[in-house]
């Protein structure tokens, strides 16, 4: 059985959530790894087939294009009723996600809106990132509610996020 997590704990496990929508958002790319474990995951399933960045480069990578798209300036990651659960090997948390991208003077528009499903787990003496699934508000969520099906609604991929996708180095 899992152990309760202290109150040291969540805030902690809060910390990251937070350091990681502000690393992303101000493009600062060795804070958005260091939420990370040496060896986790983010996995995107938002579109079609979901994408996934395993290990410090490929999350380095992630980052970096972000901060390297031009339509990145201005970005803001909202997160929000964030739910921390002890798990077997750490914690469990799901959270509200939506990111507004600044237009000029306005009105702003809402990006996305989805959610978190993280893993969390100590390395090096800290909370980091296991793994971080990012997922639209759509789908399995909403199946308990009237003319929703649960099934996964997958959206196209937008040609921009093309070069998100992490193709490791040949040696």
């Amino acid at each position: 059985m899992a152990q309760p997590l202290s109150t040291d704990d969540q805030l902690a496990i809060r910390d990251v959530i937070s350091r990681y929508a502000w690393a992303l958002d101000t493009g600062d790319v060795a804070g958005f790894v260091a939420c990370f474990c040496s060896d986790g995951a983010l996995i995107w399933d938002a579109f079609e087939a979901p994408e996934e960045w395993r290990g410090t480069e490929a999350l380095r990578h992630f980052a970096t294009f972000f901060r390297d798209l031009p339509s990145s300036a201005g970005r803001q990651h909202h997160v929000t009723n964030t739910l921390i659960t002890p798990s077997e090997n750490g914690a469990r948390a799901v959270s509200y996600a939506a990111v507004a991208l600044r237009q000029g003077d306005g009105p702003h528009l809402l990006n996305v809106m989805g959610y978190y499903e993280d893993l969390f787990r100590h390395e090096a003496g800290q909370w980091r990132l296991a793994e971080r699934i990012i997922r639209d508000w759509s789908g399995p969520v909403l199946k308990a509610f009237a003319g929703q099906t649960g099934e996964r609604v997958a959206r196209p991929k937008p040609a921009p996020l093309a070069g998100a996708a992490f193709k490791p180095a040949k040696l």
